[in-house]
C-alpha cells in the first residue's frame, strides 16, 4: 500500500514537472511575441495561447487599437509568421482581434 502510494506521488510529480515546463515556456514565448509585434508592428497586443496534450489549439493575438500602418492581409501573415516560429509549431487556430475602445463611431464606419 505504501509503495503504491510512493509511486503515485511520483508519477504525479512528474506529470506537474511537464505541465509547469509546458506553462513556463508558453509563456516565455508569450513575451517574445509581445515584443515582436512591438517592434514590428508598432503596437504591443496581449497573446494568449492554448495548448492541450502537446499540441498548440489556438493563438490569439488582441492588439489594444487598429493597426493602420500595414494592410489587413500583411498583418495577418506577419502574425500567422511569427507565431509559427516563436512556438515551433503551426497552431490549428490563429484569432487576431483588435481593442475598439469606448469611442464613439464615426459616420464613415458605418456597416452597409
Amino acid at each position: 500500500m505504501l509503495k503504491s502510494a510512493a509511486i503515485l506521488g511520483l508519477a504525479l510529480g512528474l506529470v506537474a514537472c511537464g505541465v509547469m515546463d509546458t506553462m513556463v515556456d508558453g509563456f516565455k514565448h508569450v513575451r517574445a511575441l509581445e515584443s515582436e509585434f512591438e517592434r514590428t508592428v508598432g503596437s504591443k497586443p496581449q497573446v494568449g495561447f492554448n495548448w492541450n496534450n502537446g499540441r498548440l489549439l489556438q493563438v490569439t493575438v488582441t492588439f489594444p487599437q487598429l493597426i493602420e500602418t500595414k494592410p489587413m492581409r500583411e498583418l495577418a501573415e506577419t502574425v500567422r509568421a511569427a507565431v509559427t516560429k516563436e512556438f515551433k509549431q503551426a497552431p490549428e487556430n490563429i484569432v487576431l482581434g483588435f481593442s475598439l475602445g469606448k469611442s464613439t463611431p464615426t459616420k464613415n464606419a458605418q456597416a452597409q
